[in-house]
């Protein structure tokens, strides 16, 4: 949500795939030009900077080993919104690796934009979700 505020901001069309797309998140016409965009969000903090990761290990799958790197031909920019909020509108041909990088060094200053909302951090504290048991012990489909 926050790449598209942020892109509707500047004056940009956004619109997101149905379904899944392996390559891109979302796409947005912004004077003229059609870019595929991809979104990646990080909570993590190594060496004092913002740990984003840009390869795939598995998805909602288990993972079998095989890393799919973040392919730069695939997508135009990369959109990246990090746990302070601060985020980053980076050009593809600009982003250095496939698996991962580090922002909020002076690599990619010149891609940061105006700070957006932080992300709320989870609370381990908080009970996982559970599901009510039927009366024959399954717990109800739908």
């Amino acid at each position: 949500m926050s790449a598209m505020y942020w892109l509707a901001g500047r004056g940009a069309t956004v619109a997101i795939p149905v379904g899944s797309s392996p390559h891109w998140d979302l796409v947005a016409e912004l004077d003229d030009h059609v870019l595929r965009v991809q979104v990646k969000t990080s909570v993590c903090v190594h060496k004092g900077r913002w740990a984003v990761t840009l390869c795939t290990r598995g998805g909602n799958q288990s993972w079998n080993g095989l890393v799919k790197k973040l392919d730069h031909a695939r997508f135009d920019y990369l959109f990246a919104l990090v746990g302070d909020g601060r985020r980053w509108f980076i050009p593809a041909d600009q982003v250095e690796g496939g698996r991962g990088l580090l922002l909020g060094g002076p690599k990619y200053t010149a891609f940061e934009v105006e700070q957006g909302d932080p992300i709320p951090e989870c609370r381990a504290s908080e009970p996982p979700l559970q599901s009510a048991a039927d009366s024959s012990g399954g717990c109800p489909s739908g």
